[in-house]
């Protein structure tokens, strides 16, 4: 009697102790809300266009046009989009969004370009801004010239 209850508690240790290890699955702490397609349109795209639409300058019939943000404001609202853009390649990495080590390379990309920008906007530097927003523009079509297809989705 003395041995089956010795050997009942050591398999019940045992049983415990793996279920306590290391190794064992959890759930993530994060839950993937949006798919990639909006990802991109909802988060991505309108922090890139607005760091896009105030870097350079426009030549009309009236004359040149600075697209450069002209107040503290202006420079912290390109701020917060650099910030989204800079943060969205941490999005684009998350599983169930990464489809394979070219795109982690062209998210990281994306991550270092927006440093820039947000650097640029901080300091307000139009021409490091004008950069920033070039470099954002090549990973951007990288990725796209090896993920987009002509049905508007991404593939591996």
């Amino acid at each position: 009697m003395y041995q089956t209850l010795l050997l009942g508690g050591l398999l019940a240790f045992t049983v415990t102790a793996c279920n306590q290890s290391p190794e064992a699955v959890e759930e993530p702490p994060f839950r993937v809300v949006t798919d990639l397609h909006h990802t991109m349109e909802l988060i991505l795209d309108p922090a890139a266009d607005m760091i896009w639409s105030s870097a350079g300058t426009v030549i009309t019939a009236d004359g040149e046009k600075d697209l450069s943000p002209t107040t503290d404001e202006g420079w912290h609202q390109l701020e917060q989009s650099a910030a989204v853009l800079t943060e969205a390649g941490n999005l684009l990495m998350l599983p169930g969004r990464a489809l394979g080590d070219d795109w982690v390379e062209y998210s990281r990309g994306l991550i270092d370009a927006g440093e820039l920008a947000l650097l640029a906007a901080q300091q307000q530097d139009k021409k490091a801004l004008f950069d920033a927003g070039g470099q954002i523009y090549q990973v951007c079509l990288a990725c796209h010239n090896q993920y987009w297809t002509d049905e508007g989705t991404q593939s591996e």
